[in-house]
């Protein structure tokens, strides 16, 4: 006997959708490409508002949109069904800006030995036994 799981699908996106239509309920549905693959979303109004909402005051933000594969609508596109959306704002990384250090290059261009750090500086150094 086969074991049974459920397919769950998760759908990031960054933008909002501009090819939307609305239905007699106010669901508003779109499509999202995956390249050989698409899906069909249809959100409920206060979802919908949710992603406008994140557009229009966030500069950056993205939506988690998680639901369970349907039926295909058309070749290459299935249905949504049961859509769960989560919307988060983040901060971009800024470039890192990697230290870079003084000139370690020698004239001839091989690398310069680093200094070397005196060991125990905290320590007095015991003087040296007097020469012969």
């Amino acid at each position: 006997m086969a074991l049974v799981g459920k397919l769950e699908v998760t759908i990031k996106i960054n933008r909002l959708p501009t090819e939307v239509t609305t239905d007699k309920n106010g669901w508003k549905e779109f499509q999202v490409d995956f390249g050989k693959r698409g899906a069909r979303v249809s959100l409920r109004p206060r979802m919908w508002n949710r992603l406008e909402q994140a557009a229009n005051t966030h500069p950056h933000w993205i939506a988690v949109i998680t639901g369970q594969m349907g039926d295909d609508v058309q070749k290459g596109i299935f249905k949504l069904l049961e859509p769960n959306l989560q919307v988060f704002e983040y901060t971009p990384k800024a470039p890192s800006a990697e230290a870079k250090p003084e000139d370690t290059n020698a004239p001839d261009g091989k690398a310069a030995a680093p200094a070397a750090a005196p060991e125990n500086t905290g320590e007095k150094q015991a003087a040296s036994p007097p020469g012969d």
